[in-house]
């Protein structure tokens, strides 16, 4: 048997007054994942427990069946391990996002506009001349999305994801030490951000965005630190063999200390316009040679950050068409197990991660399917699983 996992991140939503109450997910047209919903057993999934921290790292750990209170670290690390950063015994990572700020020193967006990898090659490469040193190094990745390891530093620190603070002062979510003897580190990381301030007012690549009309990276911002996590491989969880597709590095991080294969896909973005029928396609080729595929969709978590409704709805419509429905056609139903659900909601009235349950349908061509008709939020909560919480869902995934 061949099992599959398609996540849609932030999918899910809340009820939108501009929808007649409805979500994104209620009003947009997926056929594909109403079919999964179907012929399948539904739920709903509580990845994130109240005391754990909204991020998608937790959620996705959930999702694959982990218990983030024993093995998150924060998702620097796992970034590091996708992107071929050795993180030592001595040494802490953190996710290093390029943000914008408005002029008055609040939060405008945690992407810096949707900043291009390589002009944010060039400013990394900057900050690291200009505030890195030997034990201090700044490593980009996509996008947006950074890596910095720091040696002999404490983790025991309280940050403030930028995406959760849009509109928010940056003076008023500097890092905060949990103990006394983080103290010194909060300390030298807050120097580190407000030192980028300078550094990259007008740095030519800003300077460039700004004449194009885009907003510019003007500030760095270091969050979720943590050291090396230790986890089970699938391999030696369940026996199978099993690969993740993603275009976001914190995903094929957690994928490579979960022992699966990692497949980077050309076009992959992250965002609206990645490449679903190449994400499809190597979902489908992987199925040939190894027994579990975990494709992961960052589009609609990144519509509901920016609190763009329509933009939402076409993501979800454009994964259940271009996705969805092509990997559906090339599979046998009657040998794979394939699921669907989010990772968290991202309302797009709220433009932040919650903690509320999320749907999610499991179609086994080995069970019988339940009462439940359509994948959103209100269905599958009558659906046969009822809520469920820790590692039930990949247990059902592989049983």
């Amino acid at each position: 048997m061949k099992h599959l996992i398609i996540l849609g991140d932030g999918m899910a939503d809340s009820p939108v007054v501009r929808l007649g109450g409805k979500t994104p997910l209620q009003v947009a047209r997926h056929p594909h994942m109403d079919r999964l919903a179907r012929e399948g057993r539904c739920g709903l999934f509580k990845t994130i427990e109240d005391d754990m921290p909204t991020g998608s790292e937790a959620a996705n750990l959930s999702v694959l069946g982990y218990n983030p209170r024993e093995v998150l670290q924060g998702r620097g690390v796992l970034e590091a391990a996708s992107m071929g950063v050795n993180i030592g015994n001595d040494d802490m990572a953190m996710r290093c996002n390029l943000i914008c700020l408005f002029a008055d020193g609040r939060i405008k967006n945690h992407s810096a506009g949707h900043i291009s990898s390589a002009e944010s090659d060039a400013i990394l490469k900057t900050l690291q001349q200009e505030i890195g040193r030997p034990s201090l190094n700044f490593y980009t990745g996509v996008s947006y999305r950074h890596l910095f390891v720091g040696q002999g530093l404490d983790p025991r620190l309280d940050c403030a994801p930028p995406h959760d603070h849009p509109n928010e002062p940056a003076a008023g979510l500097m890092i905060r030490p949990q103990v006394p003897a983080a103290q010194a580190t909060a300390d030298l990381l807050n120097d580190l951000t407000r030192r980028s301030w300078a550094i990259l007012q007008d740095h030519p690549v800003n300077q460039r965005r700004r004449a194009a009309g885009k907003d510019p990276g003007n500030s760095i911002w270091l969050w979720s630190p943590g050291k090396r996590p230790k986890m089970w491989t699938f391999k030696e969880r369940f026996n199978v063999t099993g690969a993740v597709i993603s275009a976001v590095d914190l995903i094929r991080g957690i994928g490579v200390y979960a022992g699966l294969e990692i497949i980077k896909v050309p076009g992959a973005t992250g965002l609206h316009d990645t490449n679903f029928e190449g994400k499809a396609d190597a979902a489908l080729a992987a199925l040939k040679h190894v027994d579990f595929v975990y494709v992961h969709v960052e589009a609609p978590d990144e519509a509901g950050h920016e609190g763009n409704l329509n933009l939402k709805i076409k993501t979800i419509e454009d994964l259940d068409a271009r996705l969805v429905g092509r990997i559906l056609a090339g599979i046998d139903p009657k040998e794979t197990v394939v699921a669907v659900l989010p990772d968290h909601p991202t309302p797009v009235e709220q433009r932040i991660h919650v903690r509320d349950a999320v749907p999610f349908a499991i179609r086994d061509p080995r069970r019988q399917s339940d009462a439940v008709q359509r994948y959103d939020e209100t269905s599958c909560a009558t659906g046969s699983f009822g809520t469920i919480h820790g590692d039930v869902f990949i247990r059902e995934v592989f049983q």
